[in-house]
């Protein structure tokens, strides 16, 4: 797979093939779609909202308009990282550990969960349907605003899976591509020096 990926776009096919990991081709199939789907829905809002505030004179307006598309991209942007990630590990060769692709999906698929559960905290009141589930009942319980703190940690869940598994963990290194010496038990000690 001597092709490249040319931007973010050629990398999540890129990563859908080059990636062994079924974790992974799922995640780089359902992530690209859910990050397609927030950044289209962000970008409606924020084009129903500037349409709605157009009178309206600068200064306070201007900054929530700004920070909502920050906000966006705070969403799309760890959707995206796992991908991103694989298929710039495969592209380049890295050494990371074996399990890297199946662990980056799981943490992408974590995302999801915690963006899920961000809405679920901060909808409004207007919108909670009575629900029977327990844990649905002690989200409604928790302060709107509480609502960024599970998508914040699956964020950083995210990057601190990269940067724990790249460069290989715990002696569990493996180049794209090639196994190591340690994981072909047929490779005798004395023949590796």
């Amino acid at each position: 797979m001597t092709d490249s990926y040319r931007g973010v776009f050629g990398a999540i096919p890129y990563a859908f093939r080059a990636t062994e990991s079924r974790t992974m081709r799922a995640y780089a199939a359902i992530g690209a779609l859910a990050a397609g789907f927030v950044a289209l829905v962000v970008t409606l809002a924020l084009i129903v909202w500037m349409g709605e505030t157009a009178s309206a004179r600068g200064g306070t307006f201007l900054f929530s308009r700004s920070l909502f598309v920050v906000a966006g991209l705070g969403a799309v942007g760890p959707l995206l990282a796992p991908i991103l990630f694989v298929a710039r590990h495969h592209r380049r060769g890295d050494p990371v550990a074996a399990t890297y692709d199946r662990w980056m999906g799981v943490a992408g698929f974590l995302f999801l969960l915690s963006l899920y559960l961000g809405m679920i905290v901060s909808a409004p009141e207007g919108l909670r349907e009575p629900s029977g589930s327990v844990v649905v009942n002690a989200l409604y319980a928790l302060p709107r605003p509480a609502g960024f703190v599970p998508p914040v940690a699956a964020a950083l869940a995210v990057f601190a899976t990269h940067f724990r598994l790249r460069g290989g963990a715990d002696g569990d290194a493996a180049v794209a591509g090639e196994p190591s010496a340690d994981a072909d038990p047929s490779v005798d000690a004395d023949e590796s020096t």
